[in-house]
């Protein structure tokens, strides 16, 4: 665990690094412009990062067979959303996910990507939350000053609610200051909670879901009751890839979309199936139990982006100085290899 200062010196080095390998790659593999390849001679096989006993929305293409002859090649388990995406950039992977405003801090950086759908979000059934022990004195957002909140990590999803919602409660930039956010592993936080290692805890998915069933916390507050039902991040292709690879790209961007209208138009049990089935086949040794507790996919418009996705984020992304001006969001996505996003409201075609 560590404070928030000392890790985003670490994140910056980790993206600088993930910058010049990013660099490095597309220059020895095109040098100079990318073209597209014929398509028999596109890459047909992804690395990809999966997340231990759940299901990805890859994955479930892939098995519902909404990627063609597209195979997934699994490399491991995520640790957090910007290390997946920095995986990308570096080339140890094809594709990686992240919250948007990691998409942009990374692009603002210098890192050649671009989103081309989005992956998560939260709705009324599933959201993010951040919970305290049903006893804590926290009742409200001036009570978190001087304490410890657990996220998975800085610089991410957790972080920019957080600091949104301390702003839209009136705490100064000093009082922000003074809010420390821990970094512990998801599948620790609940227990962070509960053992008062920490006073405050961000919890989604299966595990909120799981602590909340079992008692003895309390909702503090939740990204749906800031912003209602939204896209938190997207799934991310370097450049060079997406120039010699489009018709791949276009494959499996339209097979995730896919998925994300077969899980939104699926009866709950037959989602809950399929996901046990995927897991129980692959053989990882993985648990099935928490599958129970799945609500929803919270994916607006078939994964298409939206400026919005972006411009939600704009205040965080200037106070943290990753932007030092207004989010130009239009930069940083592309609806293109989207077969699902229509145009107006679900976004850029």
């Amino acid at each position: 665990m560590g404070q928030r200062t000392s890790k985003r010196t670490v994140s910056r080095t980790v993206i600088a690094a993930a910058i010049m390998s990013a660099t490095a790659l597309v220059l020895s593999a095109c040098g100079g412009a990318a073209t597209a390849q014929s398509a028999k001679d596109q890459v047909k096989t992804l690395r990809y990062e999966g997340s231990a006993n759940s299901v990805t929305l890859p994955e479930l293409a892939a098995d519902l067979g909404y990627l063609g002859d597209l195979k997934l090649d699994w490399v491991g388990n995520t640790i957090s959303g910007p290390a997946s995406i920095q995986n990308a950039a570096t080339g140890n992977t094809e594709f990686g996910g992240a919250f948007a405003g990691a998409v942009v801090k990374l692009q603002e950086a210098g890192a050649p990507v671009k989103a081309v759908i989005n992956y998560y979000g939260s709705d009324a059934k599933s959201f993010y939350g951040f919970y305290v022990k049903a006893d804590s004195p926290i009742k409200t957002a001036k009570d978190l000053i001087g304490r410890k909140i657990a996220v998975n990590t800085l610089g991410a999803h957790a972080d920019a609610v957080i600091t949104t919602y301390l702003q839209k409660n009136g705490l100064s930039k000093d009082e922000i200051k003074q809010v420390q956010l821990v970094v512990v592993a998801p599948n620790d936080t609940e227990q962070a909670i509960r053992h008062g290692q920490v006073d405050a805890g961000a919890l989604s998915g299966v595990l909120q879901d799981n602590a909340v069933a079992t008692g003895g916390l309390r909702s503090l507050f939740s990204d749906y009751g800031l912003f209602g039902a939204f896209a938190g991040g997207q799934y991310v292709f370097r450049n060079d890839f997406i120039a010699k690879n489009p018709d791949t790209v276009r494959t499996f961007t339209t097979g995730v979309a896919k998925a994300i209208q077969w899980a939104s138009t699926t009866p709950r049990a037959t989602v809950i199936q399929r996901f046990t089935d995927i897991i129980t086949k692959r053989h990882r040794n993985e648990s099935t139990a928490t599958l129970k507790y799945f609500k929803s996919i919270a994916i607006p418009a078939n994964g298409a982006i939206q400026d919005e996705d972006f411009q939600r984020w704009n205040t965080w992304l200037k106070d943290t100085g990753i932007l030092n001006k207004d989010v130009q969001a239009s930069k940083y996505y592309t609806n293109e290899f989207n077969a699902l996003a229509g145009t107006g409201t679900e976004g850029k075609k």
